[in-house]
């Protein structure tokens, strides 16, 4: 065993990491460092200033945090902060600060994670007792410089991590306040997933000559470095509940985050779920912080399935039971979308992306495509026929499983008269259709409605026009054509529509026109002569009337008696859009 470990641990001592350390990282099975730690470790080691650029999952954490307590080791008894480690979330504060303890376990390192949500006194107290890792938030950080509790003159070492999610949610000036405190000769290092030009003027101002690493495309476009399988449904936006949960019911993951848009949404989402047997939580900036680590606590120990989220939730969750990440809407950016599927396929696992998309949102798709350079695939959705499949294999292997396990003695004395009785055949079959009826019930038993990609396709044009849609036969010579907003569903027949727009008396070509005059489910047409029209919206007369369309709503007309110009057969009366 100790060969075993000293063979894992070779990779991590080649960039120069202590014994102590090597052997920590053995003994939580890490092997080999992935590329962004070989790239970032060794220059920060030495005490270079440095930029690094990796998709998310690639190991970011370790790249600085292992530097960092290398460094501690060699501090001299010296009292203070030694390093500050800034990060936008309060759950990546968590996560940064536990990596932390799990790497420098034996070293006596005092981590402490400060951010808002958190009572003050007991950071105060921490403070005060002295800490060597302050992993923080910038607000709260800045509260603490204020209140003289966080001295920064001793700091030898500033991370930024996850840079330019902290220039989205608005740190900027609080950043910049925080490196103003910080000593001139301190060593900095910032890393990102993605590294937007506005970051490009932080590094000129506040890292001196930094070593460069970037990554980012080259992990984003390996299949190798994240394996994630990247898939997509179109639904319309009325049918999304129910395809989120006929596509979760076919996946049927461990654990799922389902990211969406806004904290209504999240709510909602989240109460549709649980209405359906899913156990659902919601996550969002609306709830304290004590809510927040109750439900991360109920994802982490296995009581929820799904996690609904808006991206506070998109850095810093790393689960290991995690399996699939949602997207209820396409990301607004590319950079959303890359930091939402990070939470799966870390640290080597597979993992799986779906993103429910409208029809609207097939451009921003592509897009994100062409961003990443890596394909989303569109499938179709789930049919009942797909679902009925999936729950009688998820049936035959609890079946089956029952059946290993041989401990099936006390129903002996069920099965066997009825064998008798029956059949065992027949018994096993009835026993089968009873356990799937129990594991499933007849939701969604409709087929849900199908987007057709051509026609996403090909830019929104139709190929072909629907019957309800041909233009059929150009108009007369002189005349024109008036468009009518109703049609056969409302029971209007063409001599109904001839009559009232174009009666005879009025229209010498009304009689002609009944059999020119098309009538479609929800519109109607009827050429009529080109004379100066009069619009009912404007009431001005308009010579130009034959170029354009006017719509006749049909609305309920009371019959008062002869000359009311009641609708034959419709019971309704269409509004002339010229007096008579």
């Amino acid at each position: 065993m100790a060969g075993d470990d000293d063979g894992d641990a070779s990779g991590f001592a080649e960039l120069g990491l202590t014994p102590g350390l090597c052997q920590a990282l053995s003994g939580l099975g890490y092997e080999e460092p992935t590329p962004i730690q070989r790239a970032a470790v060794p220059p920060l080691i030495a005490g270079r200033d440095l930029v690094g650029q990796a998709a998310t999952g690639t190991g970011k954490t370790a790249a600085f945090a292992l530097p960092v307590l290398q460094r501690i080791l060699g501090r001299s008894g010296q009292a203070g902060v030694f390093a500050l480690i800034l990060v936008p979330t309060r759950e990546l504060a968590i996560q940064v600060s536990e990596a932390m303890h799990s790497y420098g376990r034996g070293m006596s390192v005092r981590v402490l994670p400060v951010y808002g949500g958190q009572p003050i006194s007991r950071q105060l107290r921490a403070l005060e007792r002295g800490v060597d890792i302050v992993v923080a938030t910038p607000g709260r950080a800045l509260d603490h410089i204020a209140r003289g509790t966080l001295d920064l003159s001793g700091l030898e070492i500033v991370v930024l991590d996850e840079a330019d999610e902290m220039l989205d949610m608005g740190f900027a000036e609080d950043i910049e306040a925080i490196l103003g405190k910080t000593p001139e000769n301190r060593q900095a290092a910032l890393f990102s997933a993605t590294m937007p030009p506005r970051i490009d003027g932080m590094v000129r101002r506040y890292l001196s000559d930094p070593v460069r690493v970037e990554l980012g495309r080259k992990a984003s476009a390996s299949p190798d470095a994240l394996l994630v399988r990247q898939t997509a449904y179109m639904t319309p936006r009325g049918h999304k509940p129910a395809a989120l949960v006929r596509v979760l019911d076919l996946e049927t993951p461990a654990a799922a985050v389902v990211f969406c848009r806004t904290r209504d949404e999240v709510d909602q989402l989240t109460e549709t779920l649980n209405g359906r047997d899913h156990r659902a939580e919601a996550l969002h900036g609306g709830m304290d912080q004590q809510q927040r680590d109750r439900v991360m606590g109920r994802l982490r120990g296995g009581s929820l399935d799904l996690l609904v989220a808006t991206d506070v939730a998109a850095r810093g969750l790393d689960v290991e039971q995690l399996t699939h990440v949602v997207n209820y809407d396409v990301p607004s950016a590319p950079d959303s979308y890359v930091h939402r599927i990070g939470r799966v396929g870390r640290a080597g696992r597979e993992g799986t992306a779906i993103t429910l998309a409208e029809p609207r949102e097939y451009k921003m798709l592509k897009a994100i495509e062409r961003a990443t350079g890596r394909p989303i695939a569109i499938e179709k959705l789930p049919t009942v026929a797909d679902l009925r499949a999936r729950r009688l294999e998820l049936t035959r292997a609890a079946l089956r499983q029952i059946v290993l396990e041989d401990d099936l003695d006390t129903f002996r004395a069920v099965v066997e008269p009825l064998g008798e009785e029956f059949g065992f055949y027949e018994v096993a079959l009835a026993a089968v259709k009873l356990a799937s009826a129990a594991s499933g019930t007849s939701r969604d038993e409709e087929e849900l409605p199908e987007v057709d990609l051509a026609l996403l396709e090909g830019g929104g044009r139709r190929k072909a026009a629907a019957p309800d849609q041909k233009r059929g036969r150009p108009a007369a010579k002189g005349t024109t054509r008036l468009f009518v907003g109703t049609g056969r569903s409302s029971g209007v027949r063409p001599q109904d529509l001839v009559g009232v727009i174009a009666p005879s008396r009025t229209c010498p070509a009304g009689r002609s026109a009944r059999s020119r005059s098309p009538i479609a489910s929800r519109w109607s047409r009827s050429p009529r002569p080109r004379p100066t029209m009069w619009s009912r919206r404007s009431g001005r007369s308009s010579s130009r009337a034959g170029r354009r369309r006017f719509a006749a709503n049909a609305t309920p007309w009371p019959d008062s008696g002869p000359g009311t110009g009641k609708q034959a057969g419709t019971g309704a009366r269409a509004r002339p859009v010229w007096p008579p």
